[in-house]
């Protein structure tokens, strides 16, 4: 089989360009992310009831949904949120490789079983039932330079203006805003003059629901109709109420004995958001901000190069006075990531092509190598693409790896092409037939040996399984491709490019007499070796315990701690703590922060726990993002060293607690 791809070099190329040329368009359209996809797909389930507590949100809602839930293909665990504003969440996780869109379609059915058992505001609100991701890709802010556009404004404007045009965006998963504040009409009663005047807020619920209504008022001239009926008009009746001065104006009894009692007469009507649950503030600054998830298999870097594109154009539309700003990117680590692999990968290539040239000492051997290996590596983006993968850091890593791999095939080839134009004094092309009749089944071997030990780990399973199986097929398609190129190509060029004419150097004089001596040492430690065995087995109990120990006392965890830019802190009050009062004391801890020169920006969410999940008033989170790598001295290590000074920030509240 060589024989025929020695004789026709041609054809043992056109293989080689196919192989790169499926790599390289394979790459072109691979995502590109930090890690292989080994979260769990969760599916989460909002209902509102207002004004109830966290125990009746519980009772009544929480226990009809979480009886229907048990059972639902795939389902690992459920776990439920409950607050004092009304709001239940209720985040249902399943197991790795379950289709998503299913899973929401079988949680939805469960929904919809309970949905009869739910109180009637809950059942008129809606129950919704959407798909989560769990990937933030980043944050934009929207902020107003000169306060003049306050929070409310800013939410609204984003819903109408930002939110839909983001999501467009292609790999944008989903984006909604921290706490909107959606335009909402607040009727604030007064509960004495009630009292005074015999009026319920039961009264008021019902006469503010019949007449703040859209109705269909039918037409006029519609058939069957009188014989001379000329024309039909459709009527338009005035629909929902736009103003607090017609909310007023809304009649709540028409026949008391002081006449006619509007609205007004009972409460004060203002235009406000729905919600106060959550605020935001940049850098101390009110804002509102929109966290924006990374759709699952969509590559990292375009997705927020087109976020960051779409927002400088919706910029130009902004009033005067509104600018925006990213205070937490993800992206920017990958890409730091991905240009220190690639960096890490060019100087493995670098390496093995100095080894190679200082062994062989024939620049025209060297050159095989150098052409053998890249082909591997391009080709195995062609396998990632197939397997469905990712270019993450783990996948790179493995390339990395395969660099020192997929080499040996071409000189395990090479080296006895080269022994047999030596000592047999054979030409290139008679030596690369006998020299692949003796080493083709031991390339095989090679190939089939590495593959028995990554291939099992791909088998792996669990979140560790799914973390590490995209390594270990990468390592394998590597090789394989690797014992492919060795079998085919590595041998013709053997034949066209080898000349047994080799570089006589002084360096190399002397580099071949200092290695001749370190292998006849190393030659006469093996003798000395097994002339002592005993001695040879205490070394070898005593190099098994060294390792026992030190795989014992060596720190663990399952993925390494890196620097990525960015600190998130969260702050826990007491339970029942005002959101004021947790506002104060994230701008307290958030001061002790913005003190630190490698700080840039903080991004604090009160209100919202991002731990246990939900709105909770005694809560809070802050994104610190870090400034450039090369453009600061101190890591995230020494902010996690300076939590306890940021704890001290708290002390005037007490009771908070920060981490």
């Amino acid at each position: 089989m060589s024989k025929f791809f020695i004789t026709r070099p041609i054809f043992a190329a056109v293989i080689s360009i196919i192989i790169v040329l499926a790599g390289i368009a394979a790459a072109l359209k691979l995502s590109i992310a930090q890690y292989p996809q080994i979260a769990p797909p969760t599916v989460i389930i909002t209902a509102n009831y207002p004004g109830a507590s966290a125990e009746t949100l519980s009772k009544t809602v929480a226990g009809p949904i979480e009886e229907q839930l048990s059972g639902v293909e795939g389902l690992l665990y459920f776990n439920s949120s409950t607050d004092s504003s009304g709001t239940l969440n209720i985040t249902a996780t399943f197991e790795i490789g379950t289709n998503i869109n299913q899973a929401t379609f079988n949680v939805s059915n469960r929904v919809n079983i309970a949905a009869p058992r739910l109180p009637e505001t809950v059942r008129r609100s809606g129950v919704v039932v959407q798909k989560k991701s769990n990937d933030i890709l980043l944050v934009v802010m929207l902020t107003s330079k000169d306060k003049q556009f306050d929070p409310l404004y800013l939410s609204n404007y984003a819903t109408l203006n930002v939110l839909d045009e983001i999501k467009r965006v292609k790999g944008v998963g989903d984006a909604n805003i921290f706490g909107a504040r959606d335009y909402s009409m607040r009727i604030w009663l007064k509960p004495d003059r009630m009292a005074q005047l015999g009026v319920t807020t039961s009264d008021v619920a019902a006469a503010i629901q019949s007449q703040n209504a859209q109705y269909a008022a039918g037409k006029i001239g519609q058939e069957p109709s009188l014989g001379d009926q000329q024309l039909v008009y459709t009527v338009n009746a005035k629909g929902r109420l736009l103003d607090p001065n017609q909310f007023g104006n809304i009649i709540i009894r028409a026949a008391g004995p002081n006449g006619i009692l509007y609205l007004k007469d009972i409460a004060r009507i203002e235009l406000g958001a729905q919600t106060y649950d959550i605020n935001t503030t940049l850098n101390g600054k009110p804002g509102v901000g929109i966290p924006i998830f990374l759709q699952t298999g969509a590559n990292a870097l375009d997705t927020a190069k087109g976020i960051k594109e779409k927002m400088a154009e919706l910029k130009e539309r902004f009033p005067k006075g509104m600018d925006f700003e990213i205070p937490y990117d993800t992206s920017s680590f990958v890409k730091a990531s991905m240009k220190e692999v690639f960096k890490t990968l060019a100087e493995a290539m670098v390496l093995v092509v100095i080894v190679v040239f200082l062994f062989l000492q024939n620049w025209r051997a060297t050159l095989i190598p150098i052409i053998a290996v890249p082909i591997s590596l391009i080709g195995t983006f062609a396998g990632l693409y197939l397997f469905g993968f990712s270019i993450n850091t783990l996948t790179l890593f493995a390339m990395v790896l395969s660099v020192g791999i997929v080499v040996d095939d071409a000189i395990v080839v090479l080296e006895n092409i080269e022994r047999l134009m030596s000592e047999e004094k054979l030409s290139p092309i008679k030596a690369a037939i006998k020299s692949m009749e003796q080493v083709a089944a031991a390339v095989v071997a090679i190939v089939l040996v590495l593959c028995a030990v990554f291939v099992p780990v791909a088998f792996m399973g669990g979140i560790a399984g799914e973390l590490y199986r995209q390594f270990a097929v990468t390592v394998t398609i590597a090789v394989v491709i690797s014992g492919i190129v060795a079998l085919t190509l590595t041998p013709a060029l053997c034949a066209i490019v080898l000349n047994p004419n080799n570089i006589n150097s002084k360096f190399f004089d002397r580099f071949n007499n200092g290695f001749s001596r370190l292998t006849h040492f190393y030659i006469k430690v093996v003798k000395s070796t097994l002339h002592h065995r005993f001695i040879g087995g205490i070394v070898f109990v005593g190099i098994i315990i060294a390792s026992i120990f030190l795989f014992k006392f060596t720190p663990t965890s399952f993925i390494p701690s890196e620097d990525q830019g960015y600190v998130i802190t969260a702050v826990m009050l007491p339970d029942g703590a005002t959101i004021s009062r947790t506002s104060k004391t994230t701008e307290a801890v958030r001061s002790a922060i913005a003190t630190d020169p490698a700080s840039t920006f903080q991004f604090a969410v009160n209100g919202y726990d991002l731990i246990g999940g939900g709105n909770k008033s005694n809560a809070a989170n802050m994104f610190v993002r870090l400034k450039g790598w090369d453009e600061r001295k101190a890591s995230c290590a020494h902010f996690d060293a300076s939590c306890l000074g940021i704890q001290g920030a708290g002390r005037e509240d007490n009771k908070a607690k920060c981490y």
